[in-house]
């Protein structure tokens, strides 16, 4: 089929993880169960946090944030892909495609910086602990948290509105479980260059800056770990980044496996299956990471779930 340019385009096929109709329903059933896991995980750490008083400070607060942006990433793409299975459909709108493209964007460049934001909390504790009440103070924290809205709604809103503008071929098939930016962009008949150029200044700018800050964050805290004498202090000031610290692993770790593999392979559903490692594997096993490894966090969830 000729591809011809059409800006009227009403809808794009969704083509998933798998063509093979007998995989769908065991696609279906784990993908419904990491669904729920993930939003009653979540969900429970922050009525477990928002409950005890002792927990409502910075380290908690973003916690909290976390856990909610964590629900929204995942919102974002399962269920629409839990319905096309049910349906047996492919079929997303047009605006569906761009809207789920938008809060997409939002919502894992949020994540990231929520996660910066969490790291410089644990860095003012450990270097600056006699300021820390001082220093993250509410108003700071709630500052903070709102820049991160604001930066990740604008970078969203930029993307989302070039994609808007791009005249569509015939062939509207994206070989992935949701629309994603750089699988929709590559569907469109003209020049992609300003596209492709802003989401490599995206990725860049707010993937790379916020891993740098991140990794200098820790690096500070390591070199404040080797000034304690005792082996017990080091012990106890770095179990209170354990759990950010594998958190940020596996977000970064993932994200960046995805990028090379896709690069590695150039397979789009090699691509497709290596993402739901960040897209629906991470969020999920956060909860556990900071309730496992919090001796807070299980005992507010074991007061919480007592009641």
């Amino acid at each position: 089929m000729e591809p011809s340019n059409d800006t009227q385009i009403s809808e794009f096929l969704l083509l998933g993880l798998s063509e093979a109709l007998e995989l769908q329903p065991l696609i279906f059933g784990l993908f419904l169960s990491m669904y729920l896991i993930t939003v009653l995980g979540n969900l429970l750490i922050i009525l477990a946090v928002s409950s005890d008083s002792h927990l409502h400070m910075p380290m908690y607060f973003f916690l909290c944030n976390l856990s909610l942006v964590d629900i929204c990433f995942t919102s974002t793409t399962i269920p629409k892909m839990l319905l096309n299975i049910h349906t047996q459909s492919r079929v997303i709108t047009y605006e569906g495609c761009i809207t789920q493209m938008y809060f997409f964007m939002l919502f894992a460049v949020l994540d990231d910086f929520i996660l910066t934001v969490m790291a410089y909390d644990r860095f003012v504790a450990i270097c600056h602990p006699l300021h820390y009440t001082v220093i993250m103070n509410p108003q700071l924290c709630g500052l903070l948290v709102l820049v991160s809205w604001v930066i990740s709604v604008l970078n969203s809103l930029l993307q989302s509105l070039m994609a808007l503008v791009l005249p569509f071929c015939s062939d509207l098939e994206i070989p992935h479980f949701f629309c994603e930016l750089n699988q929709v962009v590559q569907l469109a008949c003209s020049d992609t260059f300003l596209n492709n150029m802003a989401m490599y200044f995206s990725a860049g700018l707010l993937g790379g800056g916020p891993l740098i800050g991140i990794l200098y964050t820790y690096s500070k805290i390591m070199s404040s770990l080797c000034r304690i004498p005792s082996a017990q202090g080091k012990y106890k000031a770095f179990s209170t980044c354990a759990s950010h610290l594998s958190a940020v692993s596996l977000f970064y770790g993932t994200s960046l496996g995805v990028y090379f593999s896709s690069a590695a392979t150039h397979s789009s559903h090699s691509s497709a299956t290596a993402s739901v490692m960040y897209t629906v594997v991470t969020p999920m096993l956060n909860p556990f990471i900071y309730s496992l490894r919090n001796k807070d966090i299980k005992r507010a969830l074991e007061r919480f779930l007592g009641r």
